[in-house]
């Protein structure tokens, strides 16, 4: 844990108030208006001292503490992606921010492509686990024996129950599935696709996993949620590009909205 983040979670609680987030929240490329349904105090990353520029139109760059549905909660708006600056651990800074401020659990949301036909644009997927298809490796430099984290549970299976009870009990059908991380910013080949269809893939992007893996090193429990923007190249006559992933984006995030609400509820 650095001193930084320790001097920036200081600087939260001056203004968000001392009582530690139950559950802290990643949000994906077009989700970036669930932050605005937290009751709290809004923080543009700007204001954070070393925290990323996210530069990716369809996110929010503010970290939001307050109460949704009851429960007290701490919204990363935004993330920056590798693709941006080379850098596998950019959202370290604000995961160890989320960790100072006492967040036990974290919940990851992306934008994805899917591999599967019966998952298709506008579906939401629980990630059961992932491939790291880039190689890439946030914890790469990472000087203490820390940095040897064990993935076998990295997607913590008590979070995902909590996750699935609470789409069943929405009638909101989410399927699990392996997500792929592929660097980016290029969208894949359709041969990619294949081989990561081969590989067991269900889902591809260009985020999460480094966040997983950097949460697993802080000892935050984590699940991950894909809400599917578009069939994967070669799977379908869509036109595969951001603004697409935009626009498709608010089909399922609505749903996964409402999977949020009623998981917090409890």
């Amino acid at each position: 844990m650095s001193r930084k983040a320790d001097d920036l979670a200081a600087l939260v609680r001056a203004q968000a108030g001392a009582e530690a987030p139950a559950l802290g929240l990643i949000l994906g490329s077009g989700l970036g208006h669930l932050a605005d349904a937290v009751d709290g105090v809004s923080i543009p990353y700007d204001a954070l001292d070393g925290f990323p520029h996210a530069g990716v139109s369809g996110h929010a760059p503010k970290l939001v503490v307050g109460t949704l549905e009851g429960t007290r909660v701490a919204v990363l708006g935004g993330r920056a992606h590798y693709y941006e600056n080379g850098r596998p651990d950019a959202m370290r800074l604000p995961l160890e921010v989320l960790h100072a401020l006492g967040v036990p659990e974290l919940v990851v949301t992306n934008a994805a492509g899917s591999l599967r036909e019966d998952m298709p644009t506008g579906s939401v997927m629980l990630l059961s686990d992932h491939i790291n298809f880039s190689g890439l490796n946030p914890l790469i430099g990472e000087p203490t024996d820390a940095r040897f984290v064990p993935m076998t549970d990295a997607h913590d299976p008590g979070l995902r129950a909590r996750l699935r009870a609470a789409a069943e009990a929405e009638g909101i059908a989410m399927p699990e599935g392996v997500y792929a991380w592929y660097s980016g910013p290029s969208f894949e080949t359709p041969a990619e696709i294949r081989a990561l269809r081969t590989l067991g893939a269900d889902a591809v992007g260009m985020s999460t996993v480094p966040e997983v893996i950097l949460a697993r090193f802080l000892g935050l429990r984590v699940a991950g949620v894909s809400v599917v923007t578009n069939m994967a190249a070669g799977l379908s006559a869509e036109a595969i590009c951001h603004d697409h992933t935009k626009a498709m984006a608010p089909v399922g995030a609505a749903k996964l909205e409402r999977v949020l609400r009623r998981m917090l509820r409890g």
